[in-house]
């Protein structure tokens, strides 16, 4: 935990730091990329202090702000993202759609191409911008033998009924579509990062835990320090208590070669104070949350670092091992 006297932010610079003095080098499996790795690391975010949206380069607040609602509100299509211009899901369906289309003899569409049909056809979105079982999906539809389960809400009537209990848990982690453990075809080609989430009051403060596996310690994980701790002040707002706590606790946390440039420049930076969010009291309950409920005050950052995306990871049936076939 870090001191009163000391920044916040600077829990994820020192992680930085620490990524690039004494990390692991590796190589992504799919591409070849290299890393620099550590693993098991933890941050505290007190959300009475501030909103932890990071200041030592702009984080793009309207991604986060989307994003989150498209999570918290249970959908698996793009199109909503594209039509409010957020693009950070691009890749992962338009890698889908490029890597069927000569097999399937469909159109070859650039990216930018196959974005724009995404947003003007509907009929082309519903059936390419589907992203199956990601965040939204898992939270709010998990699939059961013949039914769905919503876990978004389960949690929130347990906080509100059971506070002192201590299983209101979130998960994305379904091995049903995952890697080997999943059935020929059926894999998912992006497996989740951030896979847990575990929430606890403690007197009458509302905190969230989560365990996020795969960490792009650059680009992703100041995305996810912001959606998170909004996450959690929404399950504040909705259930009635305080915003306590956003704790991050880290596997895999690691740099991109092409990104230790930007990180060395990041690290040269001074945290500024962090801005305060507000959500409005029409929020009421988990179905009644819109992004237009969200306030930020006082977000005044450095100016924004850019560095390219790594679409790294993922499963390949290639990868199966002889015991899985």
């Amino acid at each position: 935990m870090e001191t009163a006297t000391r920044h916040p932010e600077y829990q994820y610079l020192d992680l930085l730091k620490d990524i690039m003095d004494n990390g692991v080098e590796k190589k992504d499996h799919n591409t070849g990329t290299v890393l620099r790795s550590v693993f098991g690391r933890m941050s505290h975010y007190d959300l009475s202090q501030g909103f932890p949206l990071l200041t030592t380069k702009k984080v793009y607040w309207k991604g986060v702000l989307h994003e989150l609602y498209w999570f918290f509100s249970g959908q698996s299509n793009i199109k909503y993202l594209v039509d409010n211009n957020v693009h950070i899901w691009d890749d992962y369906p338009y890698k889908i759609y490029a890597k069927k289309a000569p097999v399937e003899s469909l159109p070859q569409l650039s990216k930018d191409e196959f974005i724009t049909k995404i947003k003007d056809d509907s009929t082309f979105a519903e059936k390419w911008g589907e992203l199956p079982h990601i965040y939204g999906s898992q939270w709010r539809h998990w699939p059961a033998k013949g039914r769905e389960i919503d876990q978004i809400s389960w949690v929130a009537d347990t906080l509100k009924n059971f506070p002192d209990r201590k299983h209101a848990v979130v998960s994305v982690w379904n091995p049903e579509y995952l890697y080997g453990m999943a059935l020929p075809g059926q894999a998912l080609a992006f497996p989740l990062c951030h896979i847990m989430l575990h929430f606890t009051v403690n007197e009458d403060k509302l905190s969230c835990l989560l365990y996020q596996r795969s960490c792009d310690m650059f680009l992703g994980v100041p995305f996810n320090i912001a959606s998170y701790a909004l996450l959690t002040q929404v399950m504040a707002k909705v259930t009635g208590f305080e915003p306590g706590e956003f704790v991050h606790a880290y596997g895999d946390t690691h740099v991109y070669e092409n990104h230790f440039e930007q990180v060395k420049e990041q690290l040269t930076r001074t945290p500024r104070p962090f801005p305060t969010l507000r959500i409005s009291d029409a929020v009421t309950d988990i179905n009644s949350f819109r992004p237009e409920h969200v306030s930020l005050e006082g977000y005044d950052p450095y100016p924004p670092i850019k560095g390219e995306l790594t679409v790294a990871g993922g499963f390949d049936e290639k990868d199966r091992t002889q015991a899985n076939k």
